[in-house]
C-alpha cells in the first residue's frame, strides 16, 4: 500500500489542496474524502464548535501560520478600526512569504517560506529572513543578485508568463522585482477560506 503522508492526510481531511502543490489535486480527485473513511462512508453532522475549529486549522494550514501567530493576527485585526474578518484576510495576505508566492515568485507558499528563510529576498534593500514580515505600499521586494541566475528562478521564470498577479501588486518579471502598490482588498485573499467562522471560534475563548 502506497504512504500517503501527513501533508495530504491534511488536505483530504479539509477537502481541499492547502499546499499547491499538483500531486494533493490528484489525490483529492483519487480520493475526494477523509482520511481513513471509505468512499461511501458519510461524516456525521459537525457542531457549530467544530466547524469553527476546523475553519481556523484550514486557514493556518494554508497560509502556514502557528497557533500563536494566527492568534496574534486574530488580536491585531480585532484592535483596529474595521471589519476584523477583512482586516484579517488583509493581514494574511501582507505577509512577506505569501507575498512572494502571490507575485508568482513561488510555486507554493511552503517553497516562498523557504526563499525567505535562505535569505533571498530584500526588501527595500534590506535583507530579510522572516516570513511573517508584514509589507506595506511603496515597498520594493527584490531577489538577491547572487540568486537571481539561480536554475529555480528560471524555472519560475518560464511557469511566471501564465500567471496573472493580484492587482495590489506590480512584478517586474526581468528585474525580478515586486512593487507593492496598495493594500490587498478582501476578495484578493483565498476565496475558500471562511473568516466568519474564526471570529466566531476565538469569541467562545
Amino acid at each position: 500500500m502506497k504512504y500517503i503522508g501527513p501533508k495530504a492526510k491534511k488536505c483530504r481531511q479539509q477537502g481541499m489542496n492547502l499546499f499547491g502543490s499538483d500531486k494533493y489535486d490528484r489525490i483529492l480527485q483519487k480520493k475526494p474524502y477523509a482520511p481513513g473513511k471509505g468512499p461511501r462512508v458519510r461524516s456525521g453532522r459537525k457542531s457549530p464548535y467544530a466547524r469553527q475549529l476546523l475553519e481556523k486549522q484550514r486557514i493556518r494550514t494554508l497560509y502556514g501560520v502557528n497557533e500563536r501567530q494566527f492568534r496574534c493576527l486574530y488580536a491585531d485585526a480585532s484592535r483596529a478600526k474595521g471589519q476584523t474578518g477583512e482586516l484579517l484576510k488583509q493581514l494574511l495576505e501582507r505577509r512577506l512569504d505569501n507575498v512572494i508566492y502571490r507575485a508568482g515568485f513561488a510555486l507554493t507558499r511552503l517553497q516562498s517560506r523557504q526563499f525567505v528563510g535562505h535569505g533571498l529576498f530584500k526588501v527595500d534593500g534590506r535583507r530579510v529572513t522572516c516570513a511573517s514580515y508584514s509589507v506595506r505600499p511603496g515597498q520594493k521586494i527584490a531577489i538577491r543578485d547572487k540568486t537571481k541566475d539561480s536554475p529555480v528562478f528560471a524555472m519560475i521564470r518560464d511557469a511566471h508568463a501564465k500567471y496573472l498577479p493580484p492587482p495590489w501588486l506590480h512584478v517586474d518579471l526581468a528585474a525580478l522585482l515586486i512593487d507593492v502598490i496598495s493594500l490587498p482588498e478582501p476578495k484578493d485573499a483565498e476565496q475558500a477560506i471562511d473568516v466568519r467562522q474564526v471570529i466566531e471560534f476565538y469569541s467562545r475563548v
